[in-house]
């Protein structure tokens, strides 16, 4: 981090000024803590204390808020992940869905395999019939560069088994995801420019 400020060729007095001594220390801490932790945990773990059960329709949790970064450019991005999936046979506390969501957008990963990540993970690890992640999120790649849309949102979405075909369970999450989206957008700050 300090190689990366020097590179940044500041002036003297910005660069060795008391707002940036403790900058690399402050940064490193970040990364570990918050920005980059998703890599030490395991979402077999995290979905291993799911629980026996004859459920078979849709379990979803919609609105979760998440952070990631963006590996092309190393620029967070923020929004709201909605997730489900049909049972298998076993059932996930609603916290293991959000715990599941941290584990893997808190990585250097692409909003496209975010999603596909978090419903691969609920079908392989839960074994849930089939599962699905759609995100909405603000990307600071677009929005504070390059083509600067501050009100741009990028979706991603993954399904798979049986939330791949267009069927009744299907239409009820993406008719949750809506509802839960407009009330995220109203009520986010981030969103409602």
């Amino acid at each position: 981090m300090a190689r990366f400020l020097d590179a940044l060729d500041l002036p003297p007095g910005v660069r060795d000024g008391p707002d940036l001594a403790d900058t690399p220390r402050r940064v490193s801490e970040a990364w570990l803590a918050e920005l980059a932790d998703g890599y030490r945990r395991d979402p077999a773990v995290i979905l291993a204390g799911s629980q026996p059960s004859n459920a078979r329709d849709l379990v979803a949790v919609t609105g979760i808020d998440y952070v990631s970064v963006c590996p092309h450019h190393l620029l967070p991005s923020r929004g709201v992940a909605h997730v489900a999936y049909l049972p298998g046979g076993r059932v996930a506390g609603f916290g293991q869905l959000v715990k599941l969501v941290d584990a893997l957008s808190h990585r250097l990963v692409l909003a496209e395999d975010l999603a596909a990540d978090v419903a691969e993970a609920l079908s392989r690890h839960l074994g849930a019939r089939g599962a699905a992640c759609l995100l909405e999120a603000e990307h600071l790649c677009l929005s504070v560069r390059g083509e600067r849309r501050p009100r741009a949102l990028a979706h991603a979405e993954a399904f798979t088994g049986a939330l791949k075909r267009d069927g009744a369970p299907r239409r009820r999450l993406l008719a949750l995801a809506g509802r839960a989206g407009a009330a995220s957008r109203r009520g986010s700050r981030w969103s409602s420019r």
